[in-house]
C-alpha cells in the first residue's frame, strides 16, 4: 500500500531556504520566499541576473514545489553599471567566439540592460550556448532568447532521437513519460518526481537535432513510500 505524504508550505519554505544558503552564488538574505499551496515566490532582489538565475534554479532541484514565481529584482551596484552600447558590444563578442554558434546568425539588441537575442541556428545547443554566453556579463538585468531554430530532419527522426536519449538518461524513468512529435514540434508527457527532471526532460528533448518547439506538459507525481 502506497501512503501519499504531502509536505505543508512551512515544510516549503525551510526546505527551499536551506537549499538557497546551501547555493554558495546567492546572497540569501537579500531573497525572501513566499508559500502557498507548494507556489514558492522569491521576491526581494540580487546584484547580477546570474545571481537571479541561480535562485531559481536552486528552487526548481526542491522536492514538492509545484510553482515557482520568480519576483526577484535585479539592483546592479554602481560598480556594475554600463552603457547599453557596451553590454551590446560585450555580448556580440562573446557570441562571436564560441566556437560552436555559427558566425553571423545570431543579433544581440539591448535595451535598459536587458538583452534580446534574434537569429536562427540549427541545435537547440547553439540557441542554448548563446543565452548562456551572455546572462553572466557585467550589468545584464535580464536575457530573452528569441532565437528560432531550424528543422531538418523528418518527425520520426526527431521522435527517436529523443526517446533514445530519454532511455539512457539515469535521472529520470524513461518509461513514465509518453513523446509525440509533430512537424519537429514535441509534446511531453507523463510525471516525474521533481522540477529537475521535469527540466532535464525538457533539455534532452530541445537537444534532439531538428526541434524548434517543446510542449512541456509533464507533472510532479505525488511522494509516498511503501508499507
Amino acid at each position: 500500500m502506497t501512503n501519499t505524504i504531502e509536505k505543508t508550505d512551512v515544510e516549503l519554505k525551510t526546505d527551499v531556504l536551506s537549499e538557497l544558503k546551501y547555493e554558495p552564488s546567492i546572497k540569501v538574505t537579500d531573497i525572501g520566499v513566499l508559500v502557498k499551496d507548494g507556489t514558492v515566490t522569491l521576491n526581494g532582489y540580487a546584484t547580477t541576473y546570474n545571481e537571479k538565475r541561480e535562485a531559481v534554479r536552486a528552487v526548481k532541484r526542491v522536492a514538492g514545489v509545484k510553482a515557482i514565481a520568480d519576483d526577484i529584482e535585479v539592483k546592479l551596484p554602481s560598480s556594475m553599471h554600463r552603457t547599453d552600447g557596451d553590454i551590446a558590444t560585450a555580448a556580440a563578442n562573446q557570441i562571436a567566439s564560441c566556437t560552436i554558434i555559427p558566425t553571423k546568425t545570431i543579433t544581440p539588441t539591448v535595451r535598459e540592460g536587458w538583452i534580446t537575442l534574434d537569429g536562427q541556428v540549427e541545435w537547440w545547443y547553439q540557441k542554448n550556448a548563446a543565452g548562456n554566453v551572455v546572462h553572466y556579463l557585467s550589468g545584464v538585468k535580464g536575457v530573452s532568447n528569441n532565437i528560432s531554430i531550424k528543422p531538418k530532419l523528418t518527425t520520426m527522426a526527431v521522435e527517436t532521437a529523443i526517446q533514445s536519449a530519454f532511455k539512457r538518461s539515469a535521472l529520470f524513468d524513461a518509461s513514465k513519460i509518453q513523446v509525440e512529435t509533430s512537424q519537429n514540434e514535441v509534446v511531453l508527457s507523463g510525471k516525474v518526481r521533481n522540477y529537475s527532471e521535469l527540466e532535464e526532460a525538457e533539455r534532452a528533448a530541445w537537444a534532439a537535432p531538428g526541434v524548434f518547439s517543446v510542449d512541456n506538459n509533464l507533472t510532479l507525481e505525488s511522494f509516498g513510500f511503501d508499507t
